[in-house]
């Protein structure tokens, strides 16, 4: 509870002390205000108190920005199965690119889209389901089937699939 009141104070002076000495930087003292509020044009009155207004604001908005303990990003920095992407022999076709699909004769590009585009899958055998798939791409499959394998979409990975930005 004390550490409490203490924030709260901080909160409620230190801003006013970093006003106080922008004020005193650019020569905005106390005459400034006196004359604003002892002139009788309501519209340099308006002016002043919206200049000291802006610049408490901007002091205690800078003030708590700086209270604020930074948050730890919590991004997957390194994938576990990067290899399965097209580094190694064996391919996720959950994740893995169409391009991935080039290693492997008769795969690219037609199977492999129809690999990408009705993911993602449970098992390699569903791969076998896909609406319109022939006999002889499903030939072609079964050549490859031991380099398949299905592990959980991430989506990092899954939404480039068909298109990850690379060009030549």
């Amino acid at each position: 509870m004390k550490n409490v009141i203490i924030y709260l104070i901080a909160i409620a002076i230190i801003p006013a002390h970093i006003a106080s000495l922008a004020f005193n930087s650019q020569n905005l003292s106390k005459q400034t205000l006196l004359k604003a509020s002892n002139d009788k044009d309501p519209q340099v009155e308006r002016s002043a108190r919206r200049e000291l207004f802006s610049k408490i604001g901007l002091a205690s908005s800078a003030y708590l920005a700086m209270m604020v303990p930074p948050v730890p990003a919590h991004a997957v920095r390194d994938f576990a199965n990067v290899g399965l992407l097209g580094g190694s022999n064996v391919v996720d076709v959950n994740n893995a690119n169409i391009r991935v699909y080039l290693k492997m004769q008769g795969m690219y590009p037609n199977i492999a889209r129809k690999i990408a585009e009705n993911g993602p899958y449970k098992n390699v055998g569903d791969i076998f389901n896909i609406p319109g798939l022939t006999e002889a791409e499903k030939t072609i499959i079964r050549r490859h089937e031991s380099k398949l394998t299905a592990t959980k979409p991430s989506p990092e990975y899954f939404i480039d699939r068909i298109n990850n930005g690379l060009y030549r």
